[in-house]
């Protein structure tokens, strides 16, 4: 149900989103500044609430109880008694004005469970079901947040999600590897000869590993191109925010291709003046569709 305006999201409360935002992902955040307010400012407090919880696992030492106190926040949060975070306060706004299902967040806390629980993904498709719920489900969210309710764009959205976070996998194997962190599909590595209990005790990169990464970025590839025929049904004035965010996460993967694969002894990074050419270059073609029917 709607909360009462006294619940509103303050701008202090706005501020610290979209400063959350900022140093969490300096990609998302400048694609985001081509979005319209009324959708930049909700998508940040989404943002922000996720990326809270991410920290929280990722960073913390009680994990389990990390998880159920996350719960706990979003249970809170669709009650419309956020706890007093300003990320929590403005996630709840959002949700509420937005008609945000709850079980979209809650995909996301499955998602944690899986990293608390230190899954590792058997295949591709195993992967694919832990992004779909660690991204596609914000994915979603922020396609509701500009008002879609249509079932294939809202695919769409899990698809670019998806693809965001698997380019992520493969820009962070070497940062994740040496967190304990392994999400590079497990049947892709025997293929190529890799242990990944080795590989966990001592990162290195090779070339076996390099084109286990090179072969998760072209299916992120395909998702991004997949993704494109949403990105042209999403309402006019968002399209340039989203198709940037798009084409500066592809571009990430290139980077990774330009530094030979290799992602254990270097951490790809878009210069600031690439990814202006590609906001410019995503307002350009996407001013340029025809609106949607």
């Amino acid at each position: 149900m709607p909360l009462a305006s006294a619940d509103a999201p303050s701008p202090a409360d706005l501020a610290a989103c979209r400063a959350l935002l900022r140093g969490g992902s300096r990609s998302f955040f400048a694609a985001a500044r081509l979005l319209p307010a009324a959708v930049r400012d909700p998508a940040a407090a989404v943002y922000a609430f996720c990326r809270l919880a991410d920290d929280a696992i990722d960073r913390g030492v009680a994990r389990r109880a990390a998880l159920a106190r996350l719960e706990e926040r979003l249970e809170r949060a669709y009650a419309g008694r956020p706890f007093p975070i300003p990320a929590d306060r403005a996630f709840a706004e959002a949700v509420a004005r937005h008609g945000i299902p709850r079980a979209l967040p809650a995909a996301l806390l499955e998602g944690l469970r899986w990293d608390v629980e230190a899954r590792r993904p058997a295949d591709l498709e195993a992967l694919h079901a832990y992004a779909a719920r660690v991204a596609g489900s914000v994915g979603a969210m922020v396609a509701l947040l500009m008002g879609v309710r249509d079932p294939q764009v809202l695919a769409r959205a899990c698809d670019l999600g998806v693809a965001m976070q698997l380019t992520n996998i493969a820009r962070d194997v070497g940062e994740d590897a040496r967190a304990g962190r392994l999400y590079l599909p497990a049947a892709w590595l025997a293929e190529a000869g890799i242990d990944p209990d080795a590989f966990l005790a001592a990162p290195r990169f090779t070339d076996a590993l390099g084109s286990v990464v090179a072969r998760l970025l072209a299916e992120a590839e395909r998702l991004y191109a997949r993704a494109e025929a949403g990105i042209a049904r999403l309402p006019a004035g968002c399209r340039p925010g989203i198709g940037a965010a798009r084409l500066i996460y592809a571009e990430i993967g290139r980077e990774v291709a330009r530094n030979g694969w290799d992602s254990v002894g270097a951490r790809a990074v878009v210069p600031a003046w690439r990814k202006l050419a590609l906001l410019a270059a995503s307002a350009a073609r996407c001013t340029a569709w025809p609106d949607a029917a």
